[in-house]
């Protein structure tokens, strides 16, 4: 009889499942995949505390140092992401909860902007990174434990919709109208619940989409406007979007406009 059974335990067959990269990796698991990218982040959101955020968008090729419009933009969303954190409860969390966390795309450009504001302001902020054919690193200013990294695009657009109270929209590309589209639907077909969601630079935005053709077209309600306002500095950024309904959580003495009771 034989006495060997390597040929057995070697076999990929007998690896156990979950340390098994091939089979995890398979097309079969593909919905596992999906659960566990839910699942890391979701464990980790809730361990900081994080129940609510503010979604920021924006271009990836904005820079401090780059072209005047593009370098204007970037400090906007700086000023943004602390004005936010400041004001809104990222810092002073209520019962172990932290409101209003900024949370952005986690890379370079608008998205560093604001993780900076937060994180200059002494706040924690998020940064849900795709993993991308040309390799997109994660901005230094994003919290470390909160800074995670996603293979399937709807997964990470589950999570950046999912605790948002509220969307700011910095000029940007495809991606960044992609996300917009995306929040946009989900309000005008009420699946998901009301936010306010406020563009900045109404110029950009005017120029680059033709809302009032959308009308003339007749592809959308007039009403459909309503779902967002412009701003063009970070501070009406703000006031917009607590006049729209955001619950600030401010420290005791201030009010959510960032001036004394």
């Amino acid at each position: 009889m034989p006495t060997d059974n390597s040929a057995q335990s070697q076999s990929p067959a007998y690896q156990l499942a979950a340390l098994d990269s091939e089979f995890l990796l398979g097309d079969s698991m593909r919905g596992v995949r999906f659960l566990l990218e839910y699942a890391k982040a979701e464990e980790r959101l809730r361990a900081w505390g994080v129940r609510s955020t503010i979604v920021v968008f924006g271009s990836a090729r904005a820079r401090s140092d780059g072209p005047p419009r593009l370098r204007a933009w970037y400090q906007a969303a700086y000023d943004f992401g602390r004005i936010a954190s400041e004001r809104g409860g990222a810092l002073s969390p209520l019962g172990g909860q932290r409101d209003n966390v900024i949370a952005t795309g986690g890379g370079p450009g608008i998205m560093e902007a604001a993780n900076r504001g937060a994180a200059e302001a002494g706040a924690p902020s998020v940064g849900f990174n795709i993993r991308l054919p040309l390799e997109q690193e994660p901005n230094i200013y994003s919290t470390p434990d909160l800074t995670f990294r996603f293979h399937y695009f709807a997964m990470r657009k589950m999570h950046l919709a999912m605790r948002a109270n509220a969307l700011v929209v910095f000029p940007g590309g495809f991606g960044t109208l992609d996300e917009l589209f995306e929040i946009l639907t989900l309000r005008q077909t009420e699946k998901a619940p009301p936010l306010p969601i406020v563009l900045f630079d109404r110029r950009y935005w005017t120029r680059v989409v033709n809302f009032e053709a959308l009308i003339d077209e007749g592809v959308i309600e007039r009403r459909d406007l309503e779902l967002f306002d412009f701003a063009d500095d970070a501070e009406t950024a703000w006031t917009t979007l607590v006049r729209r309904g955001l619950v600030a959580h401010t420290p005791p003495g201030e009010r959510p406009d960032g001036s004394q009771r």
